[in-house]
C-alpha cells in the first residue's frame, strides 16, 4: 500500500498536469483559437443556415457542445474507475485518445471548419475525460493536511511545463521567417508539438503514479454481476443512477451543495474568460499575433506562483477565504476587460489573470476533495466534473449569444461578471467545518446504495 504523500506517487501526479497543460495553453486558450478565427474561418466569417456567424461565436458554441458532451459523460466515467480501480488506466486512455487528435489538427487549413471543429471536439473529450480521473486523484495522493498544498503544487507543475511548451509555440511563430515557414504553418506545427507534448510527459504519469483505492465491492448497484463486468449499456445505467444517488446524498448536505452550486458558477466565468481571450484579443482589440502569445506566455509563468501564493494564503486564512479573495478580483478582470483599448492595457489585464488563475482553480479542486469520502472519489469527482462542465456550457453559450445579438465582445466579456459576483455571494454561506464533517456520517458510507 502506498502511503499518502509519497514524493514519487505525487511527482507522477503533478507530471500530468506538465504533460496535458501544453493542450490546455496552446490548443484550447493560445494558438487554435486565433488559428481557426484569422485562417480557418478568415475575416469573411462564415454562413451557417443563412444567418452571418462570427468565428468567435462559433468557437463559444464548439466550447460549450463539448461541454455538455462532458456533462452526459462524466457519471459513466466515475462508474467504471470506481468499480475496476481503474483510474489510472482510464486516465491514460483519455490522455492518449486527445493528445492523438490533437496531433491530427495539425492537417486542419483554410475553409476546414467542420473538421477543425470535429478534431478539437474529440481531443477536448480526451483531455476533460482525463481530468475526470486525474482530479480524483487527488485524495488518492495527499493527506488532508497537505491536499491544498499538493493540489497547487500540480497546478504549478502545469503552469511551468505548458508555459515551456507555449514558449516553443511562441519562438516558432514569431521566428516563423527564420525558420523558413509561413505563420500558418508554424501554427499547424506547434498545435502538433502540443499533442506530442502531452503523449510524451505522460510516460512520467505511466511510470510512477499508483492507484491505492480499491475496487467497489460486490454491492449496490454492481452485486448483481457476480464476477463478471458489466458492459457498455451497464455502465451507462450504473453511471446514472450512482449520479442520482449521488444528487439526493448532497441534498442532505447543504454546505456541499452550496458549495457546487457557488463552483458552478465561478468557474463558468473563469473557464469562458480563458477560452475567449485569444479571440476576444484577436477579434475586438485587432491585437497581433505576437502580442497574444507574449501575454498568454506571462500568464502561464505568472501563474505557477500565482497557484503557491494562494495555496499559501489558504494555510493563513483558509481555502474559502482565500477562493473569495480570487473571485473579487476575478470581478475585477472582466470589468477592466470591458474598458481596455491598447496591447499594453492586455498584457497588464493577463498579469492579475495569471496571479489568480492557478489559486482560483487548485484551490475549488482540494476544498472540495477535503469534503468528499475516500472509497467514492472518483464518483464524486465525476459529479464534481458534472457541475463544472454542466456550467462550462452557459459561461461561452452567454458569451457567444451576447455577441451574436448585440454584435460587442465588449459586452459580451463583462456579461460574465454575474459567474463571479453569484459565485462569492453563494461561498459566503459555506459552511466548512459542517461540511466536512457530512462526510464522516454513514450517509456518505459505501455501504449506501440503490440496490
Amino acid at each position: 500500500m502506498i502511503p499518502k504523500d509519497d514524493p514519487k506517487n505525487i511527482f507522477g501526479w503533478c507530471m500530468y498536469d506538465w504533460a496535458n497543460s501544453a493542450y490546455a495553453t496552446t490548443v484550447y486558450v493560445g494558438v487554435l483559437p486565433a488559428y481557426f478565427a484569422s485562417v480557418v474561418v478568415g475575416p469573411e466569417g462564415l454562413r451557417i443556415g443563412g444567418i452571418e456567424t462570427s468565428a468567435s461565436a462559433v468557437w463559444a458554441f464548439a466550447v460549450a457542445l463539448s461541454s455538455f458532451i462532458a456533462f452526459l459523460s462524466a457519471p459513466v466515467l466515475g462508474a467504471i474507475s470506481d468499480f475496476s480501480a481503474a483510474k489510472k488506466r482510464f486516465l491514460l486512455a483519455f490522455a492518449y485518445e486527445g493528445s492523438l487528435f490533437t496531433m491530427l489538427l495539425y492537417f486542419c487549413g483554410r475553409g476546414d471548419v467542420y473538421l477543425t471543429l470535429f478534431l478539437f471536439l474529440i481531443a477536448q473529450l480526451g483531455f476533460i475525460g482525463a481530468n475526470v480521473f486525474y482530479d480524483s486523484f487527488i485524495i488518492d495522493v495527499a493527506s488532508p493536511g497537505k491536499m491544498d498544498w499538493i493540489s497547487g503544487k500540480g497546478y504549478s507543475y502545469g503552469y511551468v511545463g505548458g508555459g515551456l511548451q507555449f514558449a516553443f509555440a511562441l519562438a516558432l511563430i514569431a521566428g516563423h521567417d527564420f525558420a523558413g515557414i509561413s505563420e500558418e504553418s508554424a501554427a499547424r506545427i506547434a498545435i502538433l508539438t502540443a499533442g506530442l507534448w502531452w503523449a510524451g510527459f505522460t510516460l512520467f504519469t505511466v511510470k510512477y503514479l499508483r492507484e491505492t483505492a480499491p475496487a467497489v465491492k460486490q454491492s449496490g448497484a454492481f452485486r448483481s454481476f457476480g464476477e463478471r463486468k458489466p458492459g457498455l449499456a451497464e455502465y451507462v445505467s450504473i453511471g446514472m443512477s450512482r449520479t442520482i444517488r449521488t444528487t439526493r446524498r448532497i441534498r442532505q448536505f447543504r454546505h456541499l451543495a452550496v458549495f457546487l452550486l457557488a463552483f458552478m458558477l465561478y468557474n463558468d466565468g473563469i473557464d469562458t474568460v480563458i477560452a475567449m481571450s485569444s479571440i476576444y484579443g484577436t477579434e475586438e482589440l485587432k491585437l497581433s499575433k505576437a502580442v497574444l502569445l507574449i501575454t498568454l506566455l506571462a500568464i502561464q509563468i505568472i501563474a505557477t506562483f500565482g497557484a503557491l501564493l494562494f495555496s499559501r494564503l489558504a494555510m493563513k486564512i483558509g481555502a474559502k477565504k482565500a477562493i473569495m479573495v480570487g473571485l473579487a478580483l476575478w470581478s475585477g478582470v472582466v470589468v477592466y476587460a470591458f474598458f481596455i483599448q491598447t496591447a499594453a492595457q492586455f498584457f497588464g489585464l493577463g498579469i492579475v489573470v495569471g496571479i489568480v488563475l492557478g489559486g482560483s482553480q487548485a484551490l475549488s479542486r482540494s476544498f472540495y476533495g477535503s469534503m468528499v469520502p475516500e472509497e467514492a472519489s472518483a464518483e464524486f469527482f465525476g459529479f464534481y466534473t458534472v457541475f463544472s462542465k454542466f456550467s462550462a456550457i452557459w459561461g461561452p453559450a452567454t458569451f457567444g449569444l451576447v455577441r451574436q445579438w448585440l454584435g460587442s465582445s465588449r459586452l459580451a466579456i463583462i456579461s460574465l461578471i454575474f459567474f463571479f459576483v453569484a459565485g462569492l455571494i453563494l461561498m459566503a454561506f459555506v459552511d466548512v467545518r459542517k461540511a466536512r464533517e457530512a462526510k464522516e456520517t454513514d450517509l456518505f458510507d459505501s455501504q449506501h446504495s440503490l440496490g
